[in-house]
């Protein structure tokens, strides 16, 4: 299996140089030549499995370069026992007739992101170690919130590695926060941006690319990778868990193998939603992917006309980790339906970072129409959605999966497509207090701080907080360092100790 860049098909890197790049240095993205199969043979073979065994199984089918005594130390050490809360790693929580809920947060930060982020240092180490033993690794990631403790989490005081955390000073939640400025390690490093997630993610792409930046790296020792999904380290691991709740799904009954299912996803930067496209190219039996956004409506949007457009009003919103404007795993899906035509990548890309604004052809819309349906709600509707379905069903979730909820809803009143779903849950509702609880007891939040307010949504819901977030009460804060966007490389500089 080898892989390829979205804007230069004719590139070819194994699986562990694109992993180790990131991203390519034509600012593409990575991707395989080829998509594999999985059968209704292969998910038969799969359902009464484990979730570490699956993850090996998939896994194996797009890493070729990785023996598979490396994969399985891998696996093995991203998922070990005690790392996640659940003994299923990924449980699937049925909530009400066909609506199951996966739950992705039951890792050390309580966010989707351990699913990949606990793998990703493993699968980087390995692959760093084949390929350039002597370089250190310079993690660069942008974070809308959840990325960035989940990335420092993972790679904290990884040898041969150093791990740079960027996040929008005033785009991330308390709690977000505050697991990233008291983050424990050597080797990590943090720091606030004026402006927002799409500022800080241009930032950590351009340095990436700035020539001048490698070579000085380079001179001392260094190499950047990238922990952010734009790295296909981050996605593969993605589609392993939507391909194990489908076999969970079989396990449990709700469906027989090769009943088609819905996917419900809260969309901002793409990648989750795109492993589900992934999981669907190989075979799993996906009937529609919902694409949910927040007010920051873009996705919406571009799959309901075809035009790109990044012109418009910025919001923040109760669900910052979707709070995003140019999605930058929106290349993979348009290089796979133009045909792998890099030229036309090229192009829209070009006038996105030129216009801010590009419309793909209309075969490519056509696809979009068949595979995707999508939809976005604004704050008050985030909130509805998680007052009706914990007094509905007792179900407690976050902005982040309320805002899949809230579309799915009116996805399912505009079509009565009953097809059983999947809703994925991206974040643990304690992450998200103040919102959360102001949704459940209007006015409850404005007499408590961030853990007043954990102690009292433990009260009004009778669910227990995470207890790595409880444990953040009273920590010392280590970062503190705020960066103008221009300046993001000098930050770099400073924060690796490396003189200008």
């Amino acid at each position: 299996m080898n892989y390829t860049s979205t804007r230069d098909k004719a590139l070819k890197v194994s699986s562990c140089e694109a992993i180790t790049k990131g991203i390519s240095s034509d600012g593409g993205l990575f991707l395989p030549t080829e998509i594999p199969s999985l059968t209704a043979d292969d998910i038969s073979r799969l359902v009464p499995l484990g979730y570490k065994q699956r993850a090996k199984d998939i896994l194996a089918r797009f890493l070729t370069d990785y023996t598979p005594q490396e994969l399985s130390a891998c696996v093995e050490g991203a998922y070990a026992d005690g790392k996640f809360s659940s003994e299923a790693v990924a449980p699937v929580v049925n909530i009400h007739d066909g609506v199951n809920v996966l739950e992705l947060w039951k890792g050390p930060t309580c966010a989707f992101k351990d699913m990949a982020l606990q793998l990703l240092p493993h699968l980087l180490t390995t692959a760093s170690g084949k390929l350039m033993s002597d370089t250190q690794t310079v993690i660069l990631v942008a974070t809308s919130g959840d990325t960035g403790k989940a990335a420092l989490e993972g790679f904290s005081d990884v040898a041969g590695t150093k791990i740079l955390v960027f996040y929008p000073n005033d785009g991330v939640s308390p709690m977000q926060k505050l697991q990233m400025t008291t983050q424990e390690g050597s080797n990590v490093g943090v720091c606030a941006v004026q402006g927002n997630f799409d500022d800080a993610q241009n930032g950590v792409k351009a340095i990436f690319t700035d020539e001048a930046i490698v070579k000085k790296l380079r001179e001392n020792g260094c190499a950047f990778s990238s922990a952010n999904s734009m790295n296909w380290g981050r996605l593969v691991p993605q589609i392993v868990y939507y391909i194990s709740a489908y076999c969970d799904l079989v396990a449990s009954g709700a469906i027989a193998n090769g009943e088609k299912i819905n996917v419900t996803v809260p969309t901002g930067n793409f990648g989750n939603i795109l492993a589900a496209y992934y999981a669907k190219r190989m075979g799993l039996p996906i009937k529609k992917l919902i694409c949910a956004s927040n007010a920051n409506n873009v996705l919406t949007d571009f799959i309901n006309t075809g035009i790109y457009d990044r012109n418009r009003h910025f919001y923040l919103t109760s669900s910052p980790s979707m709070d995003i404007l140019i999605s930058s795993n929106l290349e993979r899906l348009l290089f796979e339906l133009c045909g792998r035509d890099d030229a036309c990548i090229r192009e829209w890309f070009g006038k996105l970072k030129a216009e801010g604004r590009y419309e793909v052809s209309d075969s490519v819309k056509s696809q979009i129409s068949d595979l995707f349906a999508a939809g976005f709600c604004d704050d008050a509707a985030t909130k509805a959605a998680i007052k009706d379905t914990f007094e509905k069903y007792g179900y407690l979730c976050d902005t982040h999966t309320a805002v899949a909820v809230s579309v799915y809803n009116d996805y399912l009143a505009k079509t009565g497509d009953d097809t059983p779903v999947l809703i994925a849950s991206t974040a643990s509702p304690f992450k998200f207090c103040s919102s959360v609880l102001d949704a459940l007891k209007p006015g409850k939040k404005e007499s408590s701080d961030e853990f007043g307010m954990i102690e009292e949504l433990e009260a009004v819901s009778g669910c227990l907080a995470p207890a790595q977030l409880k444990a953040l009460k009273g920590k010392k804060v280590r970062f503190t360092d705020v960066s103008e966007k221009e300046n993001m490389d000098r930050a770099v500089f400073s924060m690796l100790g490396i003189t200008e």
